[in-house]
């Protein structure tokens, strides 16, 4: 294997290293969005099978929430997952392995874009069934209560998963037994086509832990800062136990619901508008003015981050598909099979 296709991190070191400060989260989410750009030139080239969804615009959200946690806590995300698996520590090898379907991958490469997973950092295999995450991470929770463990679960889903039965059970049950749970609500202000306004009669989704008696927190998702600081906070009372934090965290979703999605829907000067409070651009502000980077190192990492992660595609690329018995790698049963 060529030197680039070896990682020269684990993923608790990565996850690690954006303790160090601003610069290092800074460079993960130009890592982020710098894949999420490839992803969706490989799939509109048809170089990748299947479909995907991007996560540009949402890097701050996922980064602030690695922050805050630890690897021993669980997350459960959704089929939006590439940047949370990347902030929580996944190496690119793993994640754009995984998603070009290469036995180098998280899953063997037969888990594709949506079924991202490394358990070492706690990222629990992720969902393309919305909503799906939030009764697992309640579960995840319940083991840690009955375990007497400190750790705490985290469930990542969009606005419009509010709308639906398992959002509300897993809240109701999770405030009942007060299990150690954070349900952070993405609110990118579409579930899939459709704005939230025509979808859901309120458009602040905290206030929907009104009704479970449990605290309803909102944030600036476009924030490093603000997301880590209340992500924190609910981790704090998980582990108190004090029960579940809802936290809302108002965000855009730059590209469209999936590869296919032009995003047409959209009011003329909606994006334009939100782009001006790109995380990105926003957090290389702060630290320039900071004086932490100088724009040209700025320009450095961007450009750095792009040419290595075009030199990893090249090599994974010239990696040959799995073979079709590598579907049955992960999957067990206590029976004899005869």
């Amino acid at each position: 294997m060529s030197t680039v296709l070896k990682s020269t991190e684990t993923a608790i070191q990565r996850r690690e290293a954006l303790a160090r400060g601003a610069k290092q989260q800074f460079e993960r989410m130009i890592e982020i969005r710098t894949i999420e750009a490839v992803v969706n030139d490989l799939f509109a080239a048809g170089s990748i099978h299947g479909t995907t969804h991007l996560c540009v615009g949402q890097e701050a959200l996922d980064v602030g929430i690695a922050l805050a946690l630890r690897p021993t806590d669980m997350v459960t995300a959704t089929y939006r997952s590439h940047g949370i698996a990347l902030a929580l520590g996944m190496t690119p090898l793993e994640v754009m392995g995984e998603i070009m379907g290469k036995d180098v991958g998280c899953t063997d490469g037969v888990g594709g874009s949506m079924h991202l997973c490394d358990m070492s950092v706690g990222l629990l295999p992720t969902f393309a069934i919305v909503g799906a995450g939030y009764p697992v991470a309640a579960g995840a929770a319940l083991a840690f209560q009955t375990l007497g463990q400190d750790s705490v679960a985290l469930a990542m889903a969009g606005d419009g998963s509010t709308n639906i039965g398992a959002f509300h059970e897993s809240l109701n049950l999770a405030a009942i037994w007060k299990l150690p749970v954070i349900f952070v609500v993405d609110n990118n202000v579409y579930g899939e086509y459709s704005r939230i306004d025509t979808t859901t009669p309120i458009e602040d989704l905290y206030l929907r832990a009104a009704s479970f008696d449990i605290p309803g927190i909102v944030v600036d998702g476009m924030d490093v800062t603000a997301v880590e600081a209340v992500v924190r906070q609910a981790a704090d009372r998980a582990r108190r136990c004090e029960g579940p934090t809802l936290i809302e965290a108002k965000t855009y979703r730059f590209s469209g619901h999936s590869r296919a999605d032009q995003a047409p829907y959209r009011p003329v000067g909606e994006l334009e508008s939100w782009q001006q409070r790109d995380p990105i651009k926003l957090m290389s502000e702060k630290l320039v003015n900071e004086g932490v980077l100088t724009s040209d190192q700025v320009l450095q990492i961007t450009e750095s981050t792009r040419e290595s992660i075009s030199e990893l595609v090249a090599g994974l690329e010239a990696l040959p598909e799995p073979e079709y018995s590598a579907m049955f790698n992960n999957v067990w049963t206590t029976e004899k099979v005869t």
